[in-house]
């Protein structure tokens, strides 16, 4: 019940938000594009939560399978390209094409175990951005892939004197002010339908066998699970949704930006914010997205602005900038995690009565 409670607390306060942000915060204190980069990276903590959290399997380049959601939007949308798919056809095939990339690393490595494996991931990680960088024929290099498509809503539109109707809305537009609400409710519904897909995965026979995998894979081969097979089938998951979440970035920015953006730092972001919120435990990764990437995204943002409108930190100061304290602040937290709460914040079910080492009795 404290997870259910916890669940539908954020998903009031998410729904409310934007009336919250329209009605009581100063105009200059608008936050509604950073909350959409929370759902985004919730998103990726999810996908990373089925390998790492739910089997067991350290990975260390889920932001390759990021990059390839986000250049494979591109490549089906832009219109550089003979594809131009349009929103929805392209976000949805992000997915299997983020499954098969999945199921390509997968099938010759997840025979690997432990330090071996988590080795393979981050070499991946590294092979696909300088892909990315050198096929500059196909995703022109450095530069970058743009513009893109902003995300539609089928069948809405928004007509020059403010009435709607059927037709076709881009929610980029700024026509009424209904594009960038209806763009934050479009984000937080495909992290509904994430949540969704992996809370049924969870209680599912799928699930049971990802976790009995974790805790002993001796005893799981022994009761006949097979334990290839199922880690091959939490690494598709986790590749499908983690293109979701890059097929989404891609689209928000209306870039792919550079190769590099997708580097190492992005997958130990989205392991921190698993290991915050709680290894293997759903809500704890909407706890640790919340916390991660808004401290990142707004608090540490909002200060920056805060402190410069009063003359501090204008000089350009290392220290004097909260921009440049995230790394130390997420490595503080890691710290403190894994000493006073190492099941993290939202702990999984049957986690939490386990004490920090050195803790009394």
């Amino acid at each position: 019940m404290r997870r259910g409670g916890l669940l539908l607390t954020l998903l009031a306060v998410a729904l409310a938000w934007p009336a919250v942000e329209a009605w009581l915060l100063p105009g200059g204190w608008s936050v509604l594009d950073a909350v959409k980069s929370i759902f985004i990276f919730a998103i990726l903590g999810l996908a990373l939560n089925a390998v790492t959290g739910f089997t067991g399997i350290l990975n260390l380049g889920i932001a390759a399978f990021m990059a390839i959601g986000a250049y494979a939007f591109a490549i089906l949308t832009a219109d550089l390209y003979p594809f131009q798919l349009g929103f929805w056809p392209a976000i949805l095939l992000t997915l299997p094409i983020g499954a098969l990339a999945g199921f390509l690393l997968g099938a010759p490595t997840l025979g690997l175990r432990g330090d071996y494996l988590a080795i393979v991931t981050l070499g991946f990680g590294e092979i696909v951005q300088d892909v990315l960088k050198n096929v500059d024929s196909i995703t022109l290099g450095t530069q970058g892939i743009n513009p893109l498509p902003a995300p539609t809503v089928p069948w809405w539109k928004t007509a020059e004197d403010g009435s709607r109707g059927l037709g076709l809305l881009d929610l980029a537009g700024e026509t009424q002010g209904a594009g960038p609400y209806l763009s934050y409710y479009l984000f937080l519904g495909f992290l509904v339908a994430a949540w969704l897909v992996f809370r049924n995965l969870e209680l599912s026979r799928v699930g049971r066998a990802w976790m009995s995998i974790r805790e002993d894979e001796l005893a799981s081969r022994s009761m006949g699970i097979p334990p290839v097979r199922t880690k091959m089938l939490a690494f598709a998951t986790a590749a499908a949704f983690a293109a979701l979440a890059g097929g989404l970035w891609a689209s928000w920015l209306s870039s792919t930006g550079e190769p590099a953006n997708y580097d190492f730092q992005v997958s130990i972001l989205a392991l921190c914010i698993v290991i915050v919120g709680g290894m293997g435990s759903i809500a704890g990764v909407l706890v640790g997205a919340l916390v991660m990437i808004g401290v990142n995204s707004i608090l540490l943002v909002k200060l920056a602005e805060w402190l410069q409108a009063r003359g501090v930190g204008a000089s350009g100061g290392v220290f004097l900038s909260p921009n440049n304290w995230k790394y130390l602040l997420f490595g503080l937290a890691l710290v403190l995690m894994m000493r006073y709460k190492p099941d993290g914040l939202v702990p999984a079910a049957g986690r939490g009565a386990r004490k920090p080492s050195g803790a009394k009795p």
